[in-house]
């Protein structure tokens, strides 16, 4: 969606690096292409002047001249600036103190009211409520059984008591809706009403009449954001004729300028609730304005990456790998398999990596990622048979051919796979001891790793002693090889570090032992 407007931003920043200082001149130059980036991106008028005044008097102020980097001191100004045309702080949902709470979805036609009730009937279902989907467009053909059918994907009930298609009163659907919540217990209403192509009477008094009959607790304009300035207008005139508490953008996945996301909190003081960023019934995310604002500026979005992943991988079954692990068991082909299930349902692999930080710079390399290849992977893994995934090693040549015929790939492919499931096992095993993977320390409770071992039997064999440990207390338990021609002194005699004499496992352990738990293990 902010493709081109995160591009023009992160060129125009580039510019400023490397200074010390920044001019009058130089802030000007800025602010002219923040000003020409925001406008092409279909950002309203007012809202463009505002946001530059408000930029260029703070980059000509204190904060930026006297900071060491002035060149990020403004990307900071340019982020804050965008936090608060996007609303600010997140605003989250209102809910009734007595259940049921009613949420009303208004829009015109074709903005993505009834697959949004499903998402967000899905999104409130997942955080333990119960929502009751209420099938009040009775205008648009079809409109019924499509929420039908949104309501069964979203594993949610649905109120459509009638057919649609110009049969029926909303009003009575919405009143009848809420009281069979109220009835069968359920603590959210989500009434869908009917939009039309433009903004019309008729629309606005059946949705003041709907609004009247349910005294609803939220009333969203979901607003298509692919419509750019028309949104804000939209948007405008809702507000002045029903009264919305907050707006749901859908299509943000879309490839639209994003102007209106931009436009629509500042133009009508009412923020962003939701965003839709898919297909799918789960592809809804609360809109928080600074993560928003960071992947404009290119600064990923880290947060909503580890909550993705949180809510994708299984709990259950990250514990059985790590317990795997550091047991020192073998990672197959199955693990292989199954981690990458997981990731798979995070989503698109192209939006997880575009919220990492910096990823805009490498567009034309994710533009080019195919999302088929977890899908060949997998079809490849699963044409093995049991014991050839819990033993790659046993694949030869014709249980290879045998293989790719399965999955119908080339056995080149299968042995690109194995090749790179070499690799990925070596790096656990090089995780496990500690032994490969730069300034990475063994795990906890796994040892040194073979080639730590193996270099402490090495100069036990050439007689040199091992290197002494840097931490003193450890230092004092280990025994003291001799130079040539002197003599060992007597165990005890003369202090160690901190006036521990110990030279054995047993002294030490009496001389440590008023310490805590915590520093005792710390110390070895």
């Amino acid at each position: 969606m902010f493709t081109s407007l995160s591009d023009r931003l992160t060129a125009t920043f580039k510019n400023l690096r490397g200074k010390g200082r920044l001019t009058e001149a130089d802030v000007d130059a800025t602010v002219k292409e923040i000003r020409t980036a925001l406008l092409e991106a279909d950002v309203a008028l007012p809202v463009v002047r505002e946001f530059t005044a408000k930029v260029r008097q703070r980059a000509l102020g204190d904060e930026v001249n006297r900071a060491l980097n002035p060149a990020q001191q403004v990307v900071k100004i340019v982020h804050e600036e965008l936090v608060g045309i996007l609303g600010g702080e997140t605003r989250r949902l209102r809910l009734a103190k007595n259940p049921p709470t009613v949420i009303l979805l208004a829009g015109l036609q074709g903005a993505g009211k009834t697959t949004l009730a499903g998402k967000l009937a899905r999104h409130l279902k997942d955080a333990g409520h119960t929502p009751l989907l209420v099938a009040a467009d009775l205008q648009r053909p079809n409109a019924v059984d499509q929420l039908a059918v949104v309501a069964e994907r979203a594993g949610v009930a649905v109120h459509a008591p009638e057919p649609g298609n110009g049969v029926g009163d909303p009003v009575a659907v919405a009143r009848s809706g809420l009281e069979l919540a109220k009835s069968q217990h359920y603590d959210v209403v989500i009434v869908d009403t009917a939009g039309r192509l433009a903004i019309d009477a008729e629309l606005m008094d059946q949705l003041r009449r709907v609004r009247d009959a349910v005294q609803p607790d939220e009333t969203l304009l979901v607003v298509d954001a692919m419509i750019g300035q028309d949104a804000v207008q939209t948007a405008a005139a809702f507000d002045d004729a029903v009264g919305i508490d907050g707006v749901v953008l859908s299509k943000l996945d879309g490839d639209a300028r994003g102007g209106a996301a931009l436009s629509v909190v500042s133009v009508t003081g009412k923020p962003i609730l939701f965003a839709s960023v898919g297909e799918k019934v789960t592809d809804l995310e609360t809109f928080h304005p600074d993560r928003m604002a960071s992947r404009i500026l290119d600064m990923g979005d880290v947060l909503t990456l580890i909550e993705t992943a949180e809510k994708a991988f299984d709990a259950e079954q990250a514990e059985r790998m790590a317990s795997k692990v550091a047991k020192g068991d073998d990672f197959t082909l199955e693990d292989f398999l199954e981690q990458m299930m997981s990731l798979k349902k995070m989503g698109s692999l192209t939006k997880l990596l575009g919220m990492l930080p910096g990823m805009g710079e490498m567009k034309s390399q994710l533009d080019s990622l195919d999302e088929r290849e977890l899908d060949r992977v997998a079809a490849i893994i699963r044409s093995m048979t049991p014991a050839e995934r819990g033993d790659h090693t046993i694949l030869n040549g014709s249980r290879r051919a045998r293989i790719a015929r399965g999955a119908g790939v080339e056995v080149s492919a299968v042995n690109q796979l194995v090749e790179r499931f070499i690799e990925s096992q070596k790096m656990m095993k090089q995780m496990r001891a500690g032994g490969g993977m730069p300034g990475m320390p063994g795990m906890p409770g796994m040892g040194g790793g073979k080639r730590a071992k193996a270099k402490q039997k090495a100069q036990v064999k050439s007689g040199k002693g091992a290197k002494r440990s840097g931490n003193p207390a450890k230092r004092a338990s280990e025994p003291v090889s001799p130079a040539p021609g002197a003599v060992a002194p007597a165990a005890g005699a003369g202090l160690g570090a901190f006036g521990l004499g110990a030279q054995s496992d047993a002294d030490l352990e009496t001389a440590l032992g008023d310490l805590p738990p915590e520093f005792r293990n710390l110390l070895g």
